[in-house]
């Protein structure tokens, strides 16, 4: 993968899930720019590693970390206010962290697992730091979906799956059509400003995620050799996080660093509206 911009070391970037994966990639791309990189992982070792890795692989050493458990709405505040007391600025926001839970988990808060996670939490962060993100303008938000929210609709009647049987890819599929319709209403809502918010499918990427069980271990090993690379898998995202290309574009949808048609459902304006109240109810963005 080769550099793609030319954005000033006193640029920062904020990265979620970039511990493994194409969010680790993602994250050693952006540090080859230049840019000052911040990320966020659970785990102190693990984190202190991927920043070791990646100050070594790209001779960048303003590599940075925080640690959350994203799950965690207490911790995710808690995560933007150390954030802010540390920097005063805020260039690029990719939030990339995710995951699929093959029987319903409910987090601490009392959510289920999949919405809480690869949903809400983008929602909060990307909210508490946007009065930060546009005291740093021009800046940049990109949330990394996926194709899986083809077919999906959001189920406002049992966003918790309390009441449905849960079937761990419908939540998945939801939880990524969520992040999409998110990025579109926020786009909508940032007409005017300098702030650019994309979205993206990195493509069926060769890693661990969603290994959790002997059986979907088996099956992704089948599937193995139809998949792409983590480096590959990070291009769009490094691509819409970096590239002079897209500095000015917003509200769209990119498969393979091109501009994509994302679901039907993706577009409906009521439903964005909806899922932005609901979600700013969910986290206290807004009175219940």
């Amino acid at each position: 993968m080769t550099e793609s911009s030319t954005e000033p070391a006193s640029h920062i970037c904020l990265i979620t899930g970039a511990t493994s994966g194409i969010g680790y990639i993602t994250a050693r791309e952006i540090a080859r720019t230049g840019m000052t990189l911040v990320l966020v992982g659970r785990d102190q070792e693990r984190t202190q590693d991927c920043v070791a890795r990646i100050r070594q692989e790209t001779g960048n050493s303003a590599v940075d970390f925080l640690l959350a458990d994203l799950s965690s709405q207490q911790q995710v505040h808690q995560l933007a206010d150390t954030f802010r007391q540390r920097y005063q600025n805020l260039h690029v926001l990719v939030n990339d962290a995710g995951g699929i839970f093959w029987s319903r988990r409910e987090t601490g808060d009392g959510l289920e697992m999949t919405f809480a996670l690869n949903h809400l939490a983008p929602f909060l962060l990307t909210n508490l730091l946007l009065p930060t993100l546009q005291a740093s303008t021009p800046s940049r938000i990109v949330t990394v979906a996926s194709d899986a929210h083809s077919g999906a609709s959001i189920h406002f009647d049992d966003l918790q799956w309390k009441t449905h049987p849960y079937r761990a890819f419908a939540a998945y599929g939801q939880s990524k059509l969520a992040n999409i319709l998110f990025t579109y209403e926020l786009a909508r809502r940032l007409k005017g400003q300098t702030i650019t918010a994309n979205t993206l499918h990195p493509g069926f990427v060769a890693s661990n995620f969603g290994k959790s069980t002997p059986l979907m271990r088996f099956g992704f090993s089948l599937a193995r050799p139809f998949a792409i690379s983590p480096e590959k898998g990070a291009a769009t995202p490094v691509y819409l996080a970096t590239s002079p290309d897209v500095a000015t574009t917003s509200g769209l949808y990119f498969v393979k660093q091109k501009p994509a048609q994302s679901s039907a459902a993706s577009y409906n304006e009521d439903t964005a509206r909806r899922l932005w109240a609901v979600s700013e109810q969910l986290t206290g963005l807004a009175p219940a």
